[in-house]
């Protein structure tokens, strides 16, 4: 009982160490990259689109599980007329906050509202992910 108490206290047994880094998102945008950093501050993203049309993303918002807000001065520019199959990166700068702590998992949900060019503006899809990584 000792030497369990003992592993626990010392971290071992912290099943967010054992988990393997992921970024997941639906079938609608496939996740090639991401960093969550504390060191400068970014969180960064490549996504391709998977739609299967040319879309405008019309909003993305971030947040994490902790009571404490994440927040970003500086937000990437919205990709609009992004081609079925493109490639994009996006960057948040001067982030804090979300409870995220260098050297351990920290996990960043996203948000991501957009529409295809065909249907139009009226017409806006939501889709969820999350990043799920060491903070570094």
């Amino acid at each position: 009982m000792v030497i369990i108490a003992a592993i626990a206290y010392f971290g071992v047994l912290q099943p967010t160490k054992l988990l393997p880094s992921r970024c997941n998102f639906g079938s609608e945008f496939q996740c090639l990259d991401y960093q969550i950093s504390s060191t400068d501050s970014t969180f960064k993203m490549r996504l391709k689109n998977g739609v299967g049309a040319s879309i405008d993303v019309s909003a993305i918002t971030l947040s994490t599980e902790s009571t404490t807000a994440y927040t970003c001065t500086t937000a990437p520019v919205l990709p609009t007329g992004w081609n079925s199959g493109q490639i994009k990166d996006l960057t948040w700068s001067v982030c804090s906050g979300g409870g995220l702590v260098a050297g351990e998992k920290g996990k960043i949900k996203v948000a991501i509202s957009y529409n295809t060019l065909p249907s139009g503006a009226a017409y806006t899809k939501q889709v969820d992910g999350e990043v799920f990584t060491t903070v570094i």
